[in-house]
């Protein structure tokens, strides 16, 4: 994180005693990055946070992908996953949570996309293989972490640091419809973005009071608390173990520092616009190792009297493409059967741009209501179980307006 911050009740000095008011040591521990060479926390706990009582198996299914091959675009309607069809109404599984229930989507060494619709509380949770960025299509929850709790809706990220404990309470109004982003790697504003020194410059299409961590600790009580952990097995693959701790994990009576979780409102992306289309680095929001986050919101367009405001057509020479479409009405893919919570995948390899028609359309137009999430990686992504049963099998033909040859 860019900026420093401290909440509860920490030590003048770091690294010293700090006691509660009967004279018992608290205890200090060090979340850090880049083995202590990158932002860090320090948080003060009640008990001892290593102690553990049991650790068994979590059996992580449906994480294996096949490759993209032969090598076309694709469709996916993720909706359909959870017992609702493509236009966003049904409600998910029932007991379906947004930790257990996601259903992988597209993945690569770099970084796994899955979705979820969840009803139920997850259990408590960690990812130890790298952050976590997850959107909220739609709905709201309260995230408690171990910093303290987030409150999620409609259109926020939740970046969620590796590591931090947490679990995901939804509210009971309308589905949580959420679009998960797990990296292998942390997940930071981009950094021609930032300073030297990590600060938000003025160019940048968002500053630090859109991003929202705890104001307070979270503190409870118990013993014998499972803990849900993903992380690295010896080949690379992800493995899942559960903890039993010994006592609450949300046991924080204070914290500082510049690693926390936060929330960052894709509403409050002031979007770059410009006489001419401009590229996807000017919808830039995050990046991770060998990915980058983007999003399209609501915006005034190109005003060149010559300008086409869809995009050209492009080769994606160095990367993958995923489009996730949350809202509005997106003009380029108009007569595709894209429509909302959709996502799209246009791999290294294959020319796309709008579809057929909308390329003179929007001749003329001065705004476009549209709001998507685009994740870009520079190694090819391959596909889930969850794309391989959720996918529209005619997508790949639209723009010839007919099917493969015969």
């Amino acid at each position: 994180m860019p900026h420093y911050r401290s909440v509860g009740d920490v030590p003048p000095k770091r690294h010293t005693q700090h006691r509660d008011t009967d004279g018992r040591l608290r205890f200090e521990e060090l979340m850090g990055e880049e083995g202590f060479s990158s932002d860090s926390s320090l948080l003060y706990h009640r008990e001892i946070p290593s102690a553990i009582t049991d650790s068994r198996p979590w059996d992580l299914t449906g994480q294996d992908t096949i490759a993209n091959h032969p090598l076309k675009p694709r469709h996916l309607r993720p909706h359909t996953l959870f017992g609702g069809g493509g236009d966003g109404d049904g409600d998910g599984r029932r007991g379906t949570d947004a930790v257990t229930g996601r259903r992988l989507l597209l993945g690569n060494g770099d970084v796994r996309i899955s979705y979820v619709v969840a009803e139920a509380d997850s259990p408590y949770y960690r990812n130890g293989l790298g952050d976590e960025c997850v959107y909220v299509e739609s709905g709201a929850a309260r995230v408690e972490t171990v910093f303290g709790a987030l409150t999620a809706r409609a259109g926020d990220y939740v970046v969620l640091p590796r590591a931090t404990t947490h679990r995901w309470l939804p509210e009971r109004e309308q589905p949580l419809r959420l679009f998960c982003i797990e990296a292998n790697s942390h997940i930071a504003p981009a950094r021609r973005y930032l300073s030297r020194y990590g600060q938000l410059l003025e160019h940048a299409p968002f500053c630090e009071r859109d991003l929202h961590g705890p104001t307070e600790p979270l503190l409870a009580v118990g013993e014998d608390v499972d803990v849900h952990v993903k992380h690295r097995g010896p080949r690379g693959e992800v493995l899942g173990t559960v903890f039993t701790q010994a006592t609450h994990p949300f046991d924080v009576v204070g914290w500082d520092g510049c690693l926390y979780p936060y929330t960052f409102s894709i509403h409050d992306f002031e979007p770059l616009t410009g006489r001419i289309h401009q590229p996807p680095p000017a919808h830039q929001v995050f990046e991770g190792d060998k990915f980058v986050v983007c999003n399209f919101v609501p915006r005034k367009v190109d005003y060149h009297p010559l300008a086409i405001p869809v995009p050209y057509y492009h080769s994606n020479v160095d990367s993958d493409e995923v489009m996730f479409y949350c809202g509005g009405d997106y003009a380029a893919r108009k007569g595709s059967g894209i429509g909302q919570g959709s996502v799209s995948l246009h791999p290294g390899g294959h020319a796309h741009g709008p579809q057929p028609g909308a390329y003179e359309r929007s001749i003329g137009a001065e705004f476009f209501d549209e709001l998507a999430v685009m994740v870009d990686t520079f190694r090819p992504l391959e596909l889930g179980e969850g794309a391989l049963a959720a996918e529209d099998p005619g997508y790949a033909w639209t723009w010839a307006g007919r099917g493969p040859a015969a």
